[in-house]
């Protein structure tokens, strides 16, 4: 009886020694399993998901390996989260989906920071010539020059200047004549250089005028002025803005990257690439890119760089090509886009009946160039502003659709500022996407106006027109041509107000819900990237932006002033202020 009281003993502790041994291992295992938990749950504020066609609110989003894991309520989001997570308190701040720009040029964002800054108030101060040609002499350094071999600055804007004109050679040769000068317009379609510039492009009085631009003149004279539009002046951009050296490239590229971030961009885009699709290749290659940048191919390159591994719909190293851009016409604020009807205020030195012109005139050559992209099944990116090339641009893709087909196209409209409502009803039938440019509304509303009429002027940019119309929209800065602010680009979508405090087209402003929409999940829909991006669900990327105040709750003026707390990028923090 003792001896078996003994065995019972014995066995109870033999029973109590495992037992302390499983709960040793499993108490390390737990320590072990919360010391590598990644997963990270952010709640205490605004969390807008935008599914759905109503604002939808979270009481806590999951992320973890760099995608979102859950969204939905604090007690359910703990257990997904598992034991170890992080605790992330938004503080009253609001989250969002990261922001997809619908148009842009990424490349050229680091001449923005980097050049002598000629914007006009609010974003700067060049507001007459003479402070432009102060700007530019205090930019006139040898650490500068060295940079491009050029004095050069973006964003002046003849609209808003006191003297409302373009400056000319003589201007530029106030501020040196011993080095070249190039600086660009705010459209992005002009360029004005000195008379050491004019010397090194090689054009003088005998140069003639290339096809799609012009090389303004001397009065009564063919001597050049200095002033370059479209054609004379996009080719010669990046000679004397593109860096010379390795060292100046990758100070360009983190400049504009960091002023990306700073706004909130989790994927951008590269709206026209030509030569500069190679540098981007080369920092994707040496991972320097934290956020996703999808290019389009300038056609005139297009046999050069779509054949290759970039033209993919799935990114390498944050980089890919997502397709062809085509160019039609020029800027409706510098008056070169292509119009039906005559401009009302003429640039100088044209006729009453000037109505700009067309980039690409021919429109069996546009036809062979679109019809290459639908054989090669790229989609195609349509910059058309004035509502003759939108005319061109549906004359020549309506038969290729109906030969080719269009599903699962999303050819894109690009700007169309005066584009007509019945060309809208063309696009919707031709499942394109309108991505529009509100900005307009606010830097150049009141010239729109002037240049033609007030009815047209209040229709400029019909985002609204194209929404009621089954149109799906996206909507854009086109930065550099503004700075890359899209709370400031939502703003002007909902507000419509022009410089002057006009409202231009209150019958087109979108909500801020829908404007919101036009930057997330829209964008990642022309993009091809719904799947992925554009809202806060389950699966998809945490691409995601943290603001100080909510757009959808605050005064409609106020949305300009929302600032970009932190910009996370697959769960990674890359920006915070």
């Amino acid at each position: 009886m003792i001896k078996n009281k003994f065995k019972q003993m014995n066995t109870k502790k033999n029973l109590l020694l495992i037992l302390g041994v499983i709960f040793l291992f499993s108490c390390k295992d737990t320590d072990k399993k919360q010391l590598e938990n990644t997963a990270q749950v952010y709640f205490g504020g605004d969390i807008i998901t935008m599914v759905g066609q109503a604002p939808d609110y979270a009481e806590a989003l999951v992320v973890k390996d760099g995608k979102i894991s859950f969204v939905g309520s604090s007690s359910e989001a703990m257990t997904v989260a598992g034991a170890g997570h992080q605790m992330i308190d938004l503080e009253g701040k609001t989250l969002v989906p990261g922001f997809i720009d619908g148009h842009c040029h990424f490349a050229t964002f680091g001449a923005q920071a980097i050049g002598g800054q000629l914007l006009a108030s609010p974003d700067a101060n060049v507001d007459d010539i003479e402070t432009l040609i102060s700007v530019m002499k205090e930019w006139n350094t040898p650490q500068n020059r060295e940079l491009t071999g050029w004095i050069f600055g973006t964003g002046f804007d003849d609209s808003v200047l006191k003297e409302k004109r373009f400056p000319t050679k003589h201007d530029l040769d106030k501020i040196s004549i011993e080095y070249p000068i190039m600086i660009t317009h705010i459209s992005g379609h002009f360029a004005v250089v000195n008379s050491k510039g004019l010397e090194k492009l090689g054009i003088n009085a005998e140069t003639k005028n290339p096809e799609g631009g012009i090389i303004r003149r001397e009065q009564n004279s063919n001597e050049p002025n200095g002033v370059l539009e479209e054609l004379a002046a996009i080719p010669y951009m990046l000679e004397a803005i593109g860096p010379k050296s390795e060292e100046a490239g990758i100070k360009f590229f983190e400049a504009g990257q960091a002023m990306a971030l700073s706004y909130g961009y989790t994927t951008a885009q590269e709206g026209r690439a030509m030569q500069n699709h190679e540098f981007l290749t080369t920092m994707a290659d040496s991972q320097k890119l934290k956020i996703d940048v999808v290019s389009y191919i300038d056609y005139l390159f297009v046999d050069k760089y779509m054949n290759s591994k970039w033209n993919s719909k799935e990114y390498i190293n944050n980089y890919r090509i997502g397709g062809m851009k085509v160019t039609l016409d020029g800027s409706p604020q510098g008056r070169t886009a292509w119009r039906t009807q005559p401009y009302l205020l003429p640039p100088d030195g044209m006729p009453e009946d000037y109505k700009g012109y067309p980039a690409i005139p021919n429109d069996s050559i546009l036809s062979s160039i679109y019809e290459k992209a639908f054989v090669n099944n790229w989609q195609i990116l349509s910059h058309t502003n004035g509502d003759a090339a939108v005319d061109q641009m549906i004359r020549t893709l309506k038969p290729l659709n109906e030969k080719y087909g269009n599903e699962g196209r999303r050819d894109v409209i690009i700007h169309g500022q005066y584009i007509r409502a019945d060309q809208l009803d063309e696009a919707k039938k031709m499942n394109m996407i309108a991505s529009l440019f509100p900005l307009h509304t606010f830097y150049w509303g009141d010239w729109h106006k002037e240049l033609i009429g007030d009815s047209l002027g209040n229709k400029i940019s019909p985002v609204r027109t194209a929404l009621n119309k089954g149109v799906k929209i996206t909507i854009h800065t086109d930065a550099p041509v503004a700075l890359p602010s899209l709370m400031r680009v939502l703003w002007t979508a909902v507000e419509r107000t022009s410089r002057s405090g006009k409202v231009i087209g209150e019958d087109e402003r979108l909500t801020p819900y829908e404007a919101l929409k036009a930057i997330t999940i829209w964008s990642a829909y022309q993009h091809f990237e719904e799947d992925k991006k554009g809202t806060l669900e389950n699966g998809k990327l945490a691409d995601l932006v943290i603001l100080d105040k909510n757009p959808l709750k605050v005064k409609a003026d106020e949305i300009k002033d929302i600032q970009v707390i932190e910009t996370i990028k697959k769960g990674v923090t890359v920006f915070k202020k």
